[in-house]
């Protein structure tokens, strides 16, 4: 990187073809159904249903279309001359419009019929080594066919009685146990919802925990982390007291953060087996970059590595970005847990923000699932050019909330509305019971009831079957 001239202080574009990692999802398909399938159905079983939309078409939807419109950009910027692939006339398609993908649909059919080796070596892999080579990037067919998914352990924390399991690093669950750790230092539910005690407190633990996770995160298989130590109660009761109710913090400052592009879905079957399942190209099409033939986009997931030579993140070679994609699976907190729920909110840095939103809506203010995801959300992020947070507020949230964030120093939009309101997050919940309700006796219900919540932001839905 520095041999380009890039540093720290001027990195590449974030759509640069540098910042292409090996994909990992194709990977992680496959051995997500040899791992942990039933054996009832074949990988090509699991796919067919992808390559039937892909072939046929399948009708776009409203938020779909909206951020397609956004991300067009990226697939026709010069020399991205198979942008046009995943367009229609060279335009994103409009909602309603019907979209096929037939060269995904062959890559997909190639996967299911040769597993790994279809995408990892052979036509698909050298059309990504090709497209990435000729834009100036350096991934080799060796890079691609010696990639291998990872079998993680989850880490948590518990809140109340229960366990918050989120992806361990590279992966920023960690900033989601670290808020959660955070705010179990104050009387959430006393302070009501959406209230501006409540947002302040909210907004001034999600910057020390995201200041944390950017400056701690890292691929464990490169650098030593400390998770322990930053998962520990002492340390975020240590964390907590430097939040003053009556005045924002001062000189608390994250890395980069970016954009997203990310889709998220849970399922629990009818034996209890639960999935929370997170895929994403980062920001809208990743780098606009399309393998000849293969119908998908190259991913940009090597924009968040940091530059900086002392830096846990510091790129290097076969290292793994800090990764903004979580999924969380909740349980509780019995000697052999039980699942609870499986849970997911899309949005890059937004994610751990959204999961612990929509966890307390429900552990502290008694909502069920669709309630939990409908309720007006905050979203803190940091503006660079201006140095300094900025507090998003969607509509719904009172006006004088707003107002007196400000009065304590905050500095705040308000009310985000219409299609803007995909920056909150877009989330999926299934719940195994009706946990959130004090006002029923769980121990009387022998009959356990799935109860699923969808995002009002996104095109999904909850659905059973």
């Amino acid at each position: 990187m520095e041999g380009r001239g890039y540093t720290a202080d001027a990195p590449p574009s974030l759509f640069d073809v540098l910042n292409v990692t090996v994909p990992g999802a194709p990977a992680c398909w496959c051995d997500t159904v040899h791992l942990f399938g039933s054996g009832k159905l074949s990988l090509q079983g699991v796919l067919g249903g992808a390559v039937e939309l892909a072939e046929v078409g399948f009708p776009v939807a409203e938020v779909t279309a909206h951020h397609w419109a956004k991300g067009v950009a990226a697939l026709r910027d010069a020399g991205k001359e198979l942008g046009g692939d995943l367009l229609l006339d060279n335009r994103a398609p409009k909602c309603g419009q019907v979209f096929r993908n037939p060269a995904l649909a062959q890559t997909l059919k190639e996967l299911g019929e040769r597993g790994k080796a279809g995408f990892y070596q052979g036509r698909v892999a050298q059309a990504i080594v090709d497209v990435i080579g000729r834009h100036g990037g350096v991934m080799t067919l060796d890079d691609l066919s010696g990639h291998d998914s990872e079998v993680i352990t989850p880490i948590s924390t518990e809140y109340k009685g229960v366990h918050l399991w989120e992806p361990p690093p590279n992966s920023q669950g960690l900033a989601a146990l670290l808020l959660l750790n955070i705010l179990e230092n104050f009387s959430v539910k006393g302070l009501g919802h959406n209230s501006s005690d409540y947002i302040h407190v909210l907004v001034e633990a999600v910057r020390l925990a995201l200041t944390d996770a950017l400056c701690y995160l890292g691929d464990p298989n490169h650098v030593t982390l400390p998770v322990q130590t930053l998962l520990h109660k002492t340390y975020s009761q240590q964390r907590a007291r430097s939040i003053s109710m009556n005045r924002a913090m001062e000189g608390v400052k994250p890395g980069q953060m970016t954009g997203s592009d990310t889709v998220y879905l849970c399922v629990i079957d009818s034996q209890g087996n639960a999935c929370s399942f997170v895929n994403s190209t980062y920001m809208a099409f990743g780098t606009g970059l399309v393998p000849n033939g293969c119908g998908f986009s190259l991913q940009n997931r090597g924009a968040n590595f940091s530059l900086h030579r002392n830096h846990l993140n510091c790129v290097a070679g076969g290292k793994r970005p800090y990764h903004t994609i979580i999924a969380a699976l909740l349980t509780d907190s019995a000697p052999k847990p039980q699942l609870l729920a499986a849970l997911g909110v899309m949005g890059a840095f937004m994610q751990p923000q959204g999961h612990i939103q929509v966890l307390l809506n429900m552990l502290e203010f008694g909502m069920n699932p669709q309630q939990a995801l409908d309720a007006p959300r905050v979203h803190v992020q940091y503006d660079h050019r201006a140095d300094e947070w900025v507090i998003n507020l969607e509509e719904g949230v009172d006006g004088k909330v707003a107002k007196e964030l400000r009065r304590r120093g905050h500095r705040v939009n308000w009310p985000v509305t219409g299609h803007e309101r995909s920056q909150f997050g877009r989330g999926q919940i299934i719940t195994v019971g009706e946990w959130w309700n004090t006002s029923v006796n769980q121990a009387a219900h022998s009959t356990r009831v799935l109860w699923g919540g969808s995002d009002p932001r996104a095109d999904g839905c909850a659905q059973g079957y």
